[in-house]
């Protein structure tokens, strides 16, 4: 039986796909897998039989991804499924920036009388601008970029891109009519919104400073609901105090940007929707399910994607090992006189899997001859 423990409020759509196979738990130090929101990882000491971490949400930064990948951990994260839940707050945030929503509300509640004559008289302090014909460049071009993009078009405002590393499936899905760019200085000055959409990691923390932002047009909004790091915040207080940059609206607030003027700090609530909870939930217990029941690496972010199948007779031997040089031919040549049915072979970065399925299984033959230096773990399967 398969422990799961479960840290945060995971959605029961998600709980309820694990079968009489598996027991849920609050105890980490036992469990096979770990399910996650937002609770931070990096202290965590894990348990010798930990197998996997399934993150309900597309960012791990909660993760300590070098130390599970160490370790024989396999992270997966969930990309797209709470993307239609940011897409609808940036749209919605790109209306409230251009006709100053927040300021309006908060002066009808200093109303005290006089109600229709006093709204009549100051409404004009409030006049904003159509999002319809202005021009939105949205850098990153992933499920969530891309959703952002079509529909931004589709209420008729003109969008741009920027995203070096798009991927194919991405690129088909992006309105045609979306004119992407080779670099950011080029696309950055045809642009009255920004919004960022990248992971954050240690090559993208900080790389909107005040160039970036300089480069944009005068009097600009940029949009962030991806991380607050991806932001140099001394740079983004420069431009706002300088009107260089006209708005700044994050779901990410931080101490520094309390009180400062020009911004819209929102509660971190891009995901934070009954249907998203649902899908991240339903998408983390899949990939957890099939990894631990196949084999198969699904939406990893430390590990190779490989698709085995569904494991049917024999064994499954699931090895996690180094990406170096002959590695494979090791671990066939290890096996000699073993009769191996199925094999797939990935690798990714410094890491790589090796799964395949074996007829005739002795665990103390396949054990001893699998001790080569570069294997982290060998699991199997039967």
């Amino acid at each position: 039986m398969y422990k799961i423990a479960t840290l945060n409020s995971i959605s029961q759509k998600g709980l309820a796909l694990f079968s009489d196979k598996y027991e849920l738990t609050n105890e980490t130090s036992t469990a096979s897998g770990i399910l996650v929101r937002s609770a931070g990882l990096h202290d965590m000491e894990f348990g010798g039989g930990l197998l996997a971490i399934a993150r309900a949400g597309a960012g791990f930064n909660n993760i300590p991804i070098p130390k599970c990948s160490e370790e024989g951990v396999v992270v997966f994260n969930t990309p797209g499924a709470n993307a239609n839940a940011v897409k609808e707050l940036v749209i919605s945030s790109l209306i409230i920036a251009s006709r100053n929503i927040p300021g309006a509300i908060e002066w009808a509640k200093t109303i005290r009388q006089n109600v229709f004559e006093e709204v009549e008289k100051n409404k004009k302090m409030f006049v904003g601008e159509e999002i319809r014909r202005k021009t939105l460049g949205v850098i990153g071009l992933g499920y969530i970029g891309v959703m952002v993009a079509n529909a931004a078009e589709g209420l008729g405002m003109k969008v741009v891109g920027y995203d070096p590393y798009i991927s194919l499936k991405n690129a088909h899905d992006l309105s045609a009519s979306v004119r992407v760019y080779e670099t950011l200085q080029a696309m950055l000055p045809h642009c009255d919104f920004v919004t960022v959409h990248v992971p954050a990691n240690d090559e993208t923390a900080g790389m909107i400073d005040y160039g970036l932002i300089n480069a944009m047009k005068n009097r600009a909004v940029l949009l962030n609901f991806s991380r607050d790091k991806l932001v140099n915040m001394d740079d983004l207080k420069k431009a706002l105090n300088e009107r260089k940059l006209r708005m700044y609206i994050t779901d990410f607030p931080t101490d520094e940007l309390i009180g400062v003027g020009g911004t819209i700090l929102i509660p971190h609530l891009g995901a934070s929707t009954k249907e998203s909870e649902e899908n991240c939930a339903i998408m983390a217990a899949e990939q957890m399910i099939d990894y631990l029941e196949n084999g198969n690496i699904t939406n990893s972010v430390n590990y190779p994607a490989i698709n085995i199948g569904d494991k049917k007779n024999g064994v499954r031997v699931v090895i996690l090992h180094r990406n170096v040089p002959a590695m494979l031919s090791k671990i066939t040549s290890a096996l000699s006189g073993t009769n191996i049915d199925n094999l797939i072979n990935k690798s990714r970065g410094d890491y790589a899997c090796t799964a395949m399925d074996l007829d005739d299984f002795d665990p103390k033959k396949v054990n001893g001859a699998l001790d080569i230096e570069g294997i982290i773990k060998i699991r199997f399967i039967e």
